[in-house]
């Protein structure tokens, strides 16, 4: 077996890989390692089923209809070729049909980041990193140059099974990669949007809305203003329940009074400015001292 690289030895302890191979473009070809960059410590809190009563947790077993519980082993895939009539289909016999060349993530295009809508994002995101020692020049000089012409890479991986569009980019001194869908999985707007009757006249509206949007846009804004109150919420009445108390719901805020389009811009039109007034000040105050 060969021998774990020290990079890959300090990061297994911690982080397993979802998927390692080749990431190539051209005659350029190095090893890397994709870890998800999803944190699910930090994600929702998840909840088990009970049986109300005992407590006790619901189990979900695999039934076959003919002869009752049926254990993993005894348990293949297969594909129905019409009704209740199906061909089964081996992993390995799919896994066959991969060459090595397949399995490598193949950059076939570099774009400027605003190619690619956000539409066909679907979620999963990954770092990559070398996989091993001699991968980390390549790699750290391919980093740099991505960074230096803006740009991101588009191409083909097989991941999880499947054959996937995935766009990679330079962020922070790595790779990052998400996966896209395919075109031909989403659905188009004018689909969405059949029967959508545009309101006429709308022009002094629209005009207003433009104003409120400039006033209210940053150009550098930090994500990390954001938290999930909620979990911690769901976190405090947890721990509530493990000591036997009760707590209090939080208060709910005053419903706005209803207003009108133009009158309802105004205001936050009016809030908006009188905040950046307020600020000005505090920020003049500060200096001055």
């Amino acid at each position: 077996m060969a021998r774990k690289s020290r990079t890959q030895a300090g990061r297994s302890k911690k982080h397993r890989a979802s998927w390692r191979g080749q990431l190539t473009f051209g005659l350029v070809s190095f090893a890397v390692e994709a870890f998800n960059a999803f944190d699910r410590e930090h994600s929702g809190i998840h909840f088990h089923q009970l049986h109300a009563g005992c407590n006790r947790r619901i189990q979900y077993q695999k039934v076959c209809p003919v002869h009752g519980q049926v254990s993993n082993d005894e348990i293949v895939s297969g594909y129905e070729i019409k009704k209740g009539k199906y061909v089964e289909i081996d992993p390995e016999e799919l896994e066959s049909l991969r060459t090595e060349n397949d399995r490598a993530l193949k950059i076939d295009a570099f774009v400027s980041p605003e190619t690619v809508d956000p539409i066909y994002f679907d979620g999963r995101m990954y770092y990559l990193l070398p996989a091993d020692s001699g991968s980390q020049e390549p790699y750290a000089v391919i980093v740099e140059a991505m960074e230096r012409e803006e740009r991101c890479g588009l191409g083909q991986v097989v991941f999880s099974g499947k054959d996937q569009i995935a766009l990679v980019r330079p962020l922070d001194g790595l790779l990052h990669m998400a996966m896209l869908n395919y075109e031909a999985e989403i659905r188009s707007p004018k689909k969405v949007a059949q029967g959508l009757k545009k309101p006429k006249g709308l022009a002094r509206q629209v005009h207003l809305a433009q104003t409120l949007v400039e006033q209210w846009s940053q150009e550098h804004f930090d994500l990390s203003h954001y938290h999930d109150t909620y979990r911690a919420r769901v976190k405090e009445l947890i721990e509530a329940k493990k000591h036997g108390r009760e707590i209090s719901p939080p208060p709910e805020e005053e419903p706005a009074g209803i207003v009108n389009l133009m009158d309802a811009l105004k205001k936050s039109l009016h809030a908006v400015r009188a905040k950046a007034h307020n600020t000005g000040k505090k920020a003049s105050r500060r200096r001055s001292a």
